[in-house]
């Protein structure tokens, strides 16, 4: 006999992506359908906007896509679908939930834990990615990689890039603080340790690891890494703690002629605080991925800026994001099958 799984996936986490990693975790045990939604060509969608959709955040796709494409299966694959309480009313046969991002920010958590539906995720799906892309948004910005190409894009050929006063220095001879010291802030550190680079870390909830800790990286507290350092990524959950960490105050007591990177959260920032501190010369520059609202409004006063650098979201979108986040479902999926406790529960 197989159970039923349906898989709601779109065109980042592929619905037969999914499908793969399910048949090879779970052999023929399962019987699978398939749903591909359109994002990311087509925007999210957010629960306070959507009657019926209150308690949830980002989405994608409607109630009644949904219900009608999971039926009667007792198991749910997906990245972006939504599931609300009356949602959740409409599919009584649902049991478990796999949702394949570090948050399950589109599902009613209470509502499933009252119809008896447990939901497990898949954190840290993406830490590598980023990683990777914070250390490529230090270097775009350190040494005008994005200054550059936009001038010849305009047909100027920009000499003065090589002047002293302008040119970056290299991550050797730089030091740069790193706010958040959970799975990507770890990455980041190591990466940077290959460059030489001194590296500051802030964190009040993280020990540093031995291996760092030898190769001279330092825990100091936040006003100390704000003080000393020529960059400073920040890379810690949004919480009522960390929302606007970076704010007139920090930013003002980072150091002079300094960069601020964000490849984690909008909410950790100030955008107002921090365009005035780029406009007044207080920064150097700034590289910005994600942002307090998002698609990024085109009056932005940020985008106006020519020291800053300014990506739209995409520090976790690799395919290998893909394959953890696949395989990390279907394992899950597997679990609940064979009767053995969830890896991640939420």
């Amino acid at each position: 006999m197989t159970t039923d799984v349906a898989i709601i996936g779109d065109r980042f986490m592929l619905p037969e992506m999914f499908e793969e990693a399910l048949q090879e975790a779970c052999g023929g045990t399962i019987a699978c359908r398939r749903l591909q939604q359109p994002w990311p060509d087509a925007p999210m969608e957010h629960g306070y906007a959507s009657p019926g959709m209150d308690g949830l955040k980002e989405y994608m796709g409607s109630a009644e896509e949904v219900i009608g494409h999971v039926g009667d299966a007792p198991v749910l694959v997906t990245h972006l679908a939504p599931l609300s309480r009356g949602m959740f009313e409409a599919l009584p046969a649902l049991k478990l939930v796999a949702v394949s991002r570090g948050g399950p920010v589109n599902i009613d958590m209470q509502a499933a834990a009252d119809h008896g539906v447990t939901v497990v995720n898949t954190p840290g799906r993406n830490s590598s990615a980023v990683a990777e892309f914070a250390i490529g948004a230090i270097l775009a910005e350190t040494r005008n990689i994005t200054r550059g190409h936009d001038a010849l894009r305009r047909g100027e050929y920009r000499g003065d890039l090589y002047r002293a006063d302008i040119t970056g220095d290299e991550l050797s001879d730089m030091t740069v603080g790193v706010i958040g010291y959970g799975a990507i802030g770890t990455r980041v550190v190591r990466l940077l340790r290959a460059f030489g680079t001194e590296v500051l870390v802030s964190d009040p909830y993280k020990q540093l690891d031995p291996a760092d800790m030898a190769d001279g990286v330092r825990m100091v507290p936040l006003e100390t890494l704000l003080e000393r350092s020529d960059v400073v990524t920040l890379h810690p959950r949004v919480t009522e703690e960390t929302r606007h960490m970076m704010n007139e105050r920090t930013i003002r007591a980072m150091k002079p002629g300094a960069i601020l990177v964000n490849t984690a959260r909008g909410p950790l920032m100030d955008y107002g605080a921090l365009h005035d501190a780029l406009a007044d010369g207080h920064l150097r520059g700034a590289m910005l991925e994600t942002f307090a609202v998002e698609p990024v409004p085109p009056d932005l006063p940020l985008l106006q800026l020519p020291n800053v650098t300014l990506t739209p979201h995409i520090a976790g979108a690799s395919l290998k994001t893909v394959r953890i986040a696949a395989a990390g479902a279907a394992e899950e999926v597997r679990r609940w099958l064979a009767g053995e406790p969830p890896l991640n529960p939420c």
